[in-house]
């Protein structure tokens, strides 16, 4: 299960820290990606040595930077995957269905998918330098699920609709205003807070905080099976000409023109 190469798993005094490691594309995401953080994930739940977890990306510009667009051009999809999906409902699965409190600390960017990935954890901490933001509708893309449903729940309907129909982008300072993370720090003083958050959880009972977590996910559970359907259109969606357009706009760095899909 060590045999990781798009991201890097660490387990110290009970924090597992699972890093997505692929600075080179702003820690985007690509099939393989999402199996290892699965795979991560649930090494993260079994582990008796583990009671917190840590999301977070390598270097100082991304968080996560959601899907690789680079490789969806490239090869249409996002790459080869162990079952042959691409397993990105899997991966919010996993986030909310670890029985343990899951941390996301962002430390640059958090856009797209990358943005649902932090929203979907239990609580989150933000680097001063962070950035917060959906991008889909600009590379003919969404998420009608969790990614926006549950966001909706988070920073309430008015700032949801924001966040999605604007593209609108966050600073950290924004994003604590708006109920987005739960706190920010300095950049150098980041993983020193989630140590100290996941210190104090860490003392509490394990089963207490699995039963909290559990419970308080049961209120927003229909969204997973929105998402799911969502999802089916998606798929559908990306090979239009309208999501290709998209798509082809953000590789040639230009403007989509999505003009003469309107009215239908």
């Amino acid at each position: 299960m060590a045999d990781y190469t798009d991201i890097t798993y660490e387990v110290d005094n009970g924090l597992a820290t699972i890093t997505i490691n692929r600075p080179d594309r702003y820690n985007a995401f690509r099939a393989q990606t999402v199996d290892e953080l699965v795979m991560a994930f649930k090494r993260a739940w079994v582990s008796s040595d583990v009671g917190v977890v840590c999301l977070t990306g390598a270097g100082d510009k991304a968080f996560c930077a959601g899907g690789d667009q680079k490789q969806r051009m490239e090869t249409g999809d996002y790459g080869p995957s162990a079952s042959g999906l691409f397993e990105v409902d899997a991966l919010h699965r996993v986030i909310r269905d670890t029985p343990k409190p899951v941390i996301a600390a962002v430390n640059g960017l958090a856009i797209g998918g990358g943005h649902v990935l932090h929203v979907l954890c239990d609580l989150t901490i933000a680097a001063d330098t962070a950035q917060f933001g959906q991008n889909g509708p600009r590379v003919g893309s969404f998420d009608a699920g969790l990614g926006s449903g549950y966001l909706a729940r988070v920073v309430g309907e008015k700032r949801a609709r924001e966040i999605w129909f604007m593209l609108r982008r966050l600073s950290a300072e924004e994003a604590l205003d708006w109920g987005l993370v739960n706190k920010v720090v300095p950049a150098a003083d980041l993983k020193a807070e989630v140590r100290a958050w996941a210190d104090q959880m860490l003392d509490f009972s394990p089963t207490a905080l699995k039963v909290l977590k559990q419970s308080m996910n049961t209120d927003t559970e229909h969204f997973v099976s929105i998402g799911s359907m969502a999802y089916s259109t998606l798929e559908i969606f990306g090979e239009t000409p309208e999501a290709r357009e998209g798509i082809t706009a953000f590789n040639e760095k230009r403007k989509p023109d999505f003009g003469q899909y309107r009215g239908k």
